[in-house]
């Protein structure tokens, strides 16, 4: 017999029998942690980007997401709130422990500088900045009780894109992939079409710990979207396969001195596979990048050739045009929105850039029969406040950051468009109706996909991880 000694002080006699039954189970379930992971690892590299089923009945097959960077405004966008007109001017304090230094203090509330009028048989709201959108308001869903948690950039874009504020973690379109896979081997199933790396940088799109096949592949913004498209004068595509042929067959070789839980091997392996991968897009992404071929109907649908239309209609065209080629997740993401001071010139400009490209990306979705599958989601990563500080006497025009009440705006797959879900209050400052937080929305965006949170997981770190990270509920009311 052996005595053992408690936290509490209390002493109790065991066993030496139950002393190693209790080791035995210790030890056991090491061992079998030990076993899922080389298990799961395993099944992961073997084709981290072949189709797989999804777990539930899929609203979509692929996503959209317009990321709008620096946090637009609900109040100067969809969610009009008149009892600002009223108020402005008038100052309160706001004090509270999660309120960023910029948000505290004596604050002045601010109305809208934009009109707004209600739009289609829905009679959804519209700022008079978004003539063009307004135009496909019976194909929108505005919902606007969304909260998250961080008040800075560089977070709260880590939160929006990955789940986790800190970094490290996949991002959602690596999740999505990771789930679904790709129909169309020839691209990559992750593209990100960026104006300039968001706040947090490439962390927003990294697989994390995912496969590294999953990461989101970024094109660029100016000139070719992707470098070194076409071969070297004099190189043929047989003379290529020769030299990846024995390029593979080397880093196989070398390959061979790693165990499969090797960081080196997994390394190896994506990089063999986007030698391979891309070989293939020198063949079917050329006509795919180029813009020029398209009827000009088209171009002029997205605001291409003209200004201030012409580089974001561009990146919504090409979302369109992967989407159509099989890719499963693109995401567009458009800067210049943190309006802290003179929201009319900032939102103005800024509104003015995404107006005809998202509806026209939304019109063409719809005329080609491919709205009805894709998702297509557009947000910052947090709302805006109502009011604001003075600077020289004078109440500044402009917004502070505003994690307690932001909208987003969902049309196709598997979402009703022609209304609203949820309600902010009088002045916008807080969500009042359907409040979920932003692991709930995840959730939801991964059901619309076919996917369950709670299924799609990785064993990493000695845990299974999930883009929610602590589970979540899909939010009903935006599921059609």
């Amino acid at each position: 017999m052996s005595r053992a000694k408690f936290p509490c002080g209390q002493t109790s006699w065991i066993s030496r029998r139950e002393m190693f039954h209790g080791l035995g189970a210790g030890l056991g379930m090491v061992a079998l942690n030990a076993i899922l992971q080389d298990e799961l690892r395993a099944d992961a590299a073997s084709d981290p980007l072949a189709p797989r089923p999804a777990h539930l009945p899929a609203k979509a097959k692929s996503c959209i997401f317009l990321f709008m960077e620096g946090g637009p405004s609900h109040i100067d966008t969809f969610d009009p709130k008149p009892k600002l007109k009223e108020m402005e001017g008038q100052e309160f304090v706001r004090q509270g422990k999660f309120v960023s230094g910029m948000a505290g203090g004596k604050r002045y509330f601010v109305p809208s500088p934009f009109e707004f009028a209600q739009h289609g048989q829905s009679g959804l709201w519209f700022c008079d900045r978004l003539s063009h959108l307004a135009k496909m308001a019976d194909e929108l869903c505005i919902y606007r009780g969304l909260t998250v948690d961080s008040v800075n950039h560089p977070e709260a874009c880590l939160h929006f894109n990955t789940g986790s504020r800190f970094g490290g973690e996949p991002a959602i379109g690596s999740w999505v992939t990771y789930g679904l896979g790709t129909e169309n081997q020839n691209l990559p199933a992750f593209v990100v079409l960026p104006e300039a790396a968001p706040q947090g940088g490439p962390a927003n799109w990294s697989s994390g710990y995912l496969p590294a096949q999953l990461q989101g592949t970024p094109l660029r913004s100016q000139g070719a979207p992707i470098l070194d498209l076409e071969p070297r004068a004099g190189v043929t595509s047989e003379s290529q396969r020769r030299m990846l042929d024995t390029l593979g067959g080397l880093d196989a070789e070398f390959q061979k001195q790693f165990d499969t839980d090797h960081p080196y091997a997994g390394k190896l392996r994506a990089r063999i596979e986007s030698y391979e991968l891309a070989f293939r897009m020198q063949a079917s992404v050329p006509d795919l990048v180029n813009l020029d071929n398209e009827p000009e109907y088209i171009r002029e649908l997205y605001g291409i050739g003209k200004e201030p239309t012409d580089s974001y209609g561009r990146k919504c065209l090409l979302a369109r045009k992967l989407i159509e080629a099989g890719t499963r997740f693109v995401q567009v993401i458009k800067g210049d929105w943190d309006a802290h001071d003179g929201i009319a010139d900032n939102h103005g400009k800024a509104l003015a850039v995404v107006d005809k490209p998202v509806a026209g990306l939304l019109a063409d979705l719809k005329q080609r029969g491919l709205l009805d599958s894709t998702l297509v989601v557009c947000c910052g990563e947090f709302g805006r406040s109502p009011d604001n500080g003075m600077r020289s006497g004078k109440v500044v025009p402009g917004r502070d950051h505003n994690p307690e009440a932001m909208n987003v705006m969902l049309a196709g797959g598997g979402v009703q468009g022609g209304r609203y879900v949820g309600a902010t209050d009088d002045v916008g400052g807080k969500a009042v109706e359907c409040v979920h937080h932003l692991r709930d929305f995840h959730v939801t965006m991964l059901c619309l996909l076919g996917l369950d949170d709670n299924k799609l997981t990785y064993f990493h770190s000695g845990r299974f991880k999930q883009l929610s990270q602590i589970g979540g509920q899909p939010i009903a009311e935006l599921i059609s």
